[in-house]
């Protein structure tokens, strides 16, 4: 039996401890507030996931070091920018030959920097003994134990499998893999091309449009992954293309549900105050951008998502746009 400390009581903080309870581990999560963390301990998470019994063998503290205390591996998971001033707190407990796992998918504001980036920085864990899950995991459905996969992405493949062996269930399947950009990248970037077909469907468009956009999009995904080093293999796999259309065509997920409400023309502020839950599509799209003029890539839907995001350009004109650009080939 491993014990797993989990920083972050949302609801993919609370699948995954639920995966790795299921998966015979002692799981201790952290939370920053004290009515969450007694909802874990009744054996619920009302406030992200209600309606869900949460399986024996997890327990939770707004207590760092009470969760940390004697862990194997430790996984992070709460919002992607507020990452390094958590971290800077959390860093002394982050010690010895401990695992250290992202489930978190954005990349960071001001400095491009992929998650694990801000984790060997701040933390100064080895990029060896840093690991990313990323697929297509809506937390709504891992909860409820339907069945799914995803990728353990770490540079050293001893901790990849010691991380997959710990959250393999008869519902889960995880496989592994070294590529650690194109698992952080896919799953970024997802977020803003999800935000794209949700305004697409907010405006009525069908399914020949979100299909395009989706492909496209994928095609935007592999061409900065592969500037970074990534092995464009990974972003036709569960990672890429799999996660890219669960986020992407799911009602259940944040950023095509927020982008449904900018396409049926709500401002990103008024979204928000509905929602009361992180897109991290809508803080990261201008990183992403950011990081792909950096390297020369051209991302034509992540820009429009960002003018609509952060220039409040209507949707409708976002969508002209792209249409009106010259044509090309499509391997371009």
């Amino acid at each position: 039996m491993n014990h797993i400390a989990v920083f972050g009581a949302g609801s993919w903080g609370t699948a995954f401890a639920s995966i790795l309870a299921d998966g015979g581990n002692d799981v201790r999560v952290w939370g920053r507030r004290p009515e969450l963390v007694a909802q874990l301990n009744s054996g619920v998470n009302d406030d992200y996931l209600p309606g869900v019994e949460l399986p024996s063998g997890i327990s939770a503290s707004t207590d760092p070091a009470e969760v940390t205390d004697g862990a194997d591996i430790i996984v992070l998971s709460v919002p992607s920018q507020s990452l390094r001033a958590n971290l800077t707190e959390w860093a002394p407990l982050l010690t010895g030959d401990t695992i250290v796992v992202s489930l978190m998918k954005g990349i960071e504001l001001g400095t491009t920097k992929r998650m694990s980036e801000v984790i060997h920085e701040v933390g100064g864990i080895p990029t060896d003994r840093i690991g990313v899950v990323s697929g297509p995991n809506l937390a709504r459905e891992i909860v409820q134990r339907q069945p799914a996969a995803t990728v353990v992405a770490c540079p050293d493949g001893a901790s990849a499998d010691k991380v997959a062996a710990a959250c393999s269930t008869s519902y889960f399947r995880p496989y592994t893999s070294t590529d650690v950009i194109g698992a952080e990248l896919g799953g970024a970037v997802k977020n803003v091309i999800a935000l794209a077909v949700g305004m697409a469907s907010g405006l009525g468009m069908g399914d020949n449009t979100k299909a395009s956009i989706i492909t496209r999009g994928l095609a935007e995904t592999t061409r900065l992954s592969v500037a970074l080093g990534a092995d464009p293999r990974t972003l036709a796999g569960l990672a890429g293309v799999g996660d890219l259309i669960a986020t992407c065509m799911s009602p259940l997920s944040r950023n095509h549900s927020f982008g449904v409400k900018l396409g049926q023309g709500l401002t990103v502020a008024e979204v928000t105050e509905q929602t009361k839950q992180t897109a991290e599509g809508v803080k990261s799209c201008s990183s992403i951008l950011d990081l792909a003029r950096a390297h020369g890539v051209d991302v034509p839907i992540i820009e429009q998502v960002n003018r609509a995001v952060h220039e409040e350009v209507p949707p409708k004109e976002t969508v002209r746009s792209l249409l009106s650009r010259a044509r090309k080939a499509e391997t371009e």
